[in-house]
């Protein structure tokens, strides 16, 4: 799956508004044109209301994922801050969840930076941790973090939806 320019643009706008530089964890453009360009990886934007899914409106979050046989893994998960407390998250990660299971994952998989605030949101949505990678992250300024990695059994995917 490719990506237009200005999608590309309105991710990394987003990006660049939610991921803490001192992290290090935001992508640069090349490498999520890379990753669309894979063929597996696929995206999702929604735009500042929840029934809008960003066509041509603004954006306020975005995800992208890569399918693998039954599974598929969220690479980078992103809300603008300033359209953060707003079920933007929850929304996106459903839809995320429905576009998996109707490409044929029988799981998802997420990893993210211990002690990330979005952990509450994941755990609500029924992921859960199932292992961690000991200083997995390494900041700009050399600090080592660890990983979790999380799982959620898209056969669960109906009990989340109300």
């Amino acid at each position: 799956m490719t990506a237009p320019a200005t999608d590309l643009d309105r991710i990394m706008a987003v990006m660049s508004a939610a991921f803490d530089p001192a992290f290090g964890e935001a992508w640069t453009r090349r490498q999520v044109e890379d990753a669309l360009i894979a063929g597996n990886c696929h995206y999702l934007l929604i735009g500042p209301e929840i029934s809008e899914t960003a066509a041509v409106a603004p954006v306020a979050g975005f995800c992208l994922s890569r399918y693998g046989v039954d599974e598929e893994e969220l690479l980078l998960f992103a809300i603008d801050p300033a359209y953060r407390q707003r079920g933007l998250g929850r929304t996106l990660l459903a839809r995320f969840a429905e576009a998996a299971q109707a490409r044929g994952a029988r799981r998802l998989l997420l990893e993210m930076r211990k002690g990330n605030s979005a952990e509450h949101l994941y755990r609500t949505f029924g992921f859960f941790p199932v292992g961690e990678r000991r200083e997995y992250y390494r900041t700009p300024d050399g600090q080592c973090l660890d990983a979790i990695t999380f799982v959620r059994d898209c056969e669960k995917l109906h009990l989340m939806k109300n």
